[in-house]
């Protein structure tokens, strides 16, 4: 939920954002540890909380994740390596790579880190199989059906590429190969709707009836919601957690034995932890619509545009004026891209909305909340623009867990192959 900036007691106010402003020149993330330490204990009843770093893959966050006992979900080459730099093990639990497919290189450091594989097509278990006999397995199961809170984050049912359709016809190839099956997991989307969520909760008894097989966890996925407006009530985890428990133990009881129940959050621990802090370097009139141009495009900030996602929005004044919230302009809050689309208010089908915002004036900030999660894990280079710092707030200090890359450092990736030509 956003924070309200006028609240001295949280560390996303008016006073904190100024003087990290002065610190850091703009644009820039800031994450708030303490937020990312009270989301982990709401789910402290799972026997495993599995994070899903794509929602922030920042080295400095795996490790504090890390430090507070939770494990990780990979889902590249490149998060494996993030993860085992942040010092989670190799030929342990600590990390599973889940995913559709595997390249060579990624199944070469697979075998040598001995890291289970949640896999989510045949095609992917044959080609674990014939490499590394007896490796640790999870299935990813598509149950037939999907929920999202977009057709983009819907993760299951036939239009959906993740997951195995008919997880039976796993068993043949798990034999062959004499892979060591630990875990059935099951992920639907982004969001929470309790009536999908008991259709999915009852597919899993259903798999592991029909696999029949010693599995030892069932993952519930991911997908927890935050809630982005003021309105938006937070999803009720005692509720969640009752549903998969009642779950698992149906499933133990089936199979005689105990069975781990893991949660794989990303944008719930991580989501209300971020905002991101920009400038205003243009105000103009369009017609009859007031457009505010900022520092930051959707090269940083990608949901709005991919999704037609809402970030609330504050204005801090950058002059000694006090922001006169009375005074309210309908106001498109667009960056600095070479694209049309590059507008943070917005519906998913691209429609421009206006925003109802105080006044604006050039040499003002305006702060997106909400955006710890896909926020610069989600960021590009588009039109040559760098990656901008991401800072951690922790213990009463800041530290810069991303320095801003500079122009130089994209162009030696190219410059460096002029040689070569």
């Amino acid at each position: 939920m956003p924070q309200i900036l006028d609240n001295i007691e949280n560390n996303f106010n008016v006073k904190k954002i100024k003087s990290l402003i002065k610190q850091y020149q703009c644009p820039f993330w800031v994450y708030d540890s303490d937020i990312i330490y009270k989301k982990i204990q709401l789910l402290k009843k799972f026997d495993v909380i599995r994070f899903a770093q794509k929602a922030c893959s920042n080295i400095n966050i795996l490790r504090l994740m890390k430090n507070e006992q939770l494990k990780i979900d990979a889902v590249s080459l490149g998060e494996i390596k993030r993860a085992l730099l942040a010092g989670f093990k190799k030929n342990t639990n600590d990390i599973v790579f889940t995913a559709d497919i595997l390249d060579q290189e990624t199944l070469s450091t697979i075998i040598d880190c001995k890291i289970p594989v949640n896999a989510g097509s045949l095609d992917m278990l044959t080609e674990l199989g014939k490499h590394s006999p007896g490796h640790h397995i999870w299935l990813r199961i598509n149950p037939k059906f999907g929920y999202g809170h977009s057709k983009k984050t819907n993760t299951g049912g036939e239009n959906s590429k993740h997951g195995i359709w008919n997880p039976v016809a796993a068993i043949p190839i798990i034999k062959k190969y004499k892979l060591k099956l630990i875990g059935l997991h099951m992920h639907i989307g982004s969001g929470v709707n309790y009536v999908h969520l008991k259709k999915v909760c009852k597919s899993m008894i259903d798999n592991v009836m029909k696999l029949n097989q010693q599995v030892s966890s069932i993952s519930a996925g991911g997908g927890l919601p935050i809630p982005y407006t003021f309105n938006e009530p937070h999803i009720d985890i005692e509720k969640y957690f009752k549903l998969w428990d009642a779950s698992r133990k149906k499933i133990s009881k089936f199979l005689g034995k105990k069975i781990e129940l893991e949660i794989e959050p990303g944008r719930f621990l991580v989501g209300e932890s971020g905002i991101l802090v920009s400038q205003v370097w243009a105000v103009k009139k369009m017609g009859t619509k007031n457009f505010v141009l900022i520092d930051v495009g959707f090269n940083d900030l990608m949901r709005p545009t991919m999704y037609g996602s809402y970030h609330h929005i504050s204005v801090i004044a950058g002059d000694e004026r006090e922001i006169n919230t009375n005074e309210i302009v309908e106001t498109v809050v667009a960056g600095p891209l070479c694209e049309s689309g590059d507008i943070f208010t917005q519906t998913a089908g691209g429609t421009i909305q206006t925003r109802k915002l105080p006044v604006i004036k050039v040499g003002d900030y305006i702060i997106f909340h909400d955006t710890g999660a896909y926020g610069a894990s989600m960021s590009s280079n588009y039109n040559s623009r760098p990656l901008i710092p991401e800072i951690l707030l922790k213990n009463n200090c800041s530290f810069i867990i991303r320095r801003r890359q500079t122009i130089e450092d994209l162009l030696q990736l190219e410059t460096s192959c002029f040689k070569k030509i």
